[in-house]
């Protein structure tokens, strides 16, 4: 399974790449806001800077939500660096702008997904990720994971290539459950990839060694 993390912020990038784990970034605009920055042309500038640190697929999201201006956006982020994936809405005009993408050679992630039948269409039309937001499923008393294991039924049914890319994470435990059913990728802060680190009989385990060292080196 993949790790990407969720965030537009340089230095989480660079701590989740030194870690060794790092396969991938997803942001968007509400994320690029968060960190301080607006403006076209520093979030372009801030794609680049984060393709420049990270050796995998980075997803830039368009902004257009009709079909025209989604081409157009698509194409200008693509080519700003050979990492970035476009991240496509799941609604109607999305789902013409992947089929339109796959048939030209860019590589996109379809985002929104909330059930499984939205999942299909993405991949009927191409996409390289579909990203069923987890979390906000269980927002709704409803199990995100239940969602992502019927994906991954269906997808295994008809060999779509489709990569699952779980999104919304909360915790390290949905990164966890995210493995057991199969999700191909995990999108998610930084602070639930380090809280998988986390065990108190590690703690105590190391605390112990480090103490017996100290008596049989005095």
């Amino acid at each position: 399974m993949k790790f990407f993390i969720d965030t537009a912020n340089l230095d989480e990038i660079k701590e989740a790449n030194d870690l060794g784990v790092l396969d991938g970034v997803t942001t968007n605009p509400s994320l690029m806001a968060k960190d301080g920055v607006t403006g076209k042309d520093s979030i372009l500038k801030r794609y680049v800077d984060i393709c420049n640190i990270v050796d995998g697929d980075v997803s830039a999201e368009v902004i257009s939500t009709d079909f025209n201006g989604m081409v157009k956006e698509g194409e200008m982020l693509a080519s700003l660096h050979k990492n970035i994936v476009v991240k496509v809405p799941m609604i109607k005009e999305g789902v013409k702008a992947l089929k339109y993408f796959s048939e030209n050679g860019i590589r996109t992630n379809c985002t929104l997904v909330f059930s499984a039948g939205q999942a299909i269409l993405a991949a009927k039309a191409g996409a390289d990720y579909v990203s069923p937001f987890m979390g906000r499923v269980d927002d709704t008393t409803w199990d995100g994971t239940d969602l992502i294991d019927q994906i991954a039924v269906i997808y295994g049914n008809y060999g779509f290539e489709t990569e699952i890319l779980a999104a919304s994470i909360r915790s390290p435990l949905h990164i966890v459950k995210c493995a057991e059913i199969g999700a191909d990728v995990v999108t998610c802060p930084l602070k639930s990839i380090m809280g998988l680190l986390n065990h108190p009989l590690t703690d105590i385990g190391l605390a112990k060694f480090l103490a017996d060292y100290k008596k049989g080196n005095k």
